[in-house]
């Protein structure tokens, strides 16, 4: 006997009317691993992401169509994904789902080419990269915020141990994170690798996956000829992206690893706090 597995035959259980009176602000998926091609740039590049994808679900709606979100994933999965399209996805979403709200976050890594300074030598480098778009069905602003966060590993070397000490200082990997609320409407002016060279530029010495001899030298004595308290660091990233017309608000830290110590010096800034 053949089974029928038709829509007309088959229940739709998540269409049903809920009578308990409460809406749900957020359902969906989280931790979907799933590949995408991310633009960075000029260039398109294969990353895999931990997704997250959830809607509003009003009172009186049962459930939410789990598998709708994995579709949309795979719709996007061959194509270029830049901060456009990735807002359109976002609205399709609602679409899909027939949603007022909705929300897209993907953590992935990113890699660029980086020439050793002396040496010239080339390799990569990855950044931890987040994406969060919250839409809704409002045709005059669709977009309710996009935000991208990024962390750039750098070094930092210490001014306080450089004047105290007759001979070197100490240094450490640090981490700053941005994170960068976008003005939707000039998103033809965010370069996100721009961004990450400027953060590098402003910290002791930036970091390269692969250096000749030649290069270490040169990262050593660089990073000792500019030393930066974490303060410093926040600091001049604060001053950088305040000139940038794309950002709306953003929100900087930066954690020093520390080598002398066994905890972190750490520091924020916040431009909605100033």
């Amino acid at each position: 006997m053949t089974v029928s597995t038709t829509r007309e035959t088959m229940p739709d259980v998540q269409s049903r009317v809920d009578t308990r009176q409460v809406s749900i602000q957020k359902v969906g998926v989280r931790r979907v691993r799933y590949p995408f091609n991310i633009k960075v740039g000029a260039q398109a590049q294969p990353t895999v992401a931990n997704w997250e994808m959830t809607v509003f679900l009003p009172a009186e709606e049962k459930g939410t169509h789990m598998s709708r979100f994995i579709a949309l994933l795979e719709q996007y999965r061959a194509q270029p994904v830049d901060l456009n399209s990735y807002c359109q996805m976002a609205t399709e979403m609602l679409t899909l789902l027939d949603a007022e709200q909705g929300e897209i976050q993907a953590q992935f890594p990113i890699f660029i080419n980086k020439a050793a300074p002396v040496s010239k030598v080339e390799s990569l480098l990855d950044y931890q990269v987040r994406w969060l778009v919250q839409a809704n069905n409002q045709q005059s602003q669709p977009i309710q915020l996009l935000k991208v966060e990024v962390t750039v590993p750098v070094t930092s070397l210490c001014p306080c141990s450089k004047e105290i000490s007759d001979y070197g200082a100490h240094n450490q990997r640090s981490h700053v994170i941005v994170a960068l609320n976008l003005n939707v409407n000039e998103l033809n002016q965010f370069d996100l690798s721009a961004i990450i060279t400027s953060i590098e530029e402003r910290a002791s010495s930036q970091l390269w996956g692969l250096l000749k001899r030649a290069d270490e030298k040169y990262v050593t004595e660089h990073a000792y000829d500019n030393p930066k308290f974490v303060e410093d660091l926040v600091r001049d990233v604060a001053v950088y992206l305040n000139e940038l017309d794309s950002i709306h608000s953003y929100r900087v830290e930066a954690e020093n690893f520390e080598s002398i110590h066994n905890h972190s010096a750490y520091a924020v800034v916040d431009s909605v706090s100033q």
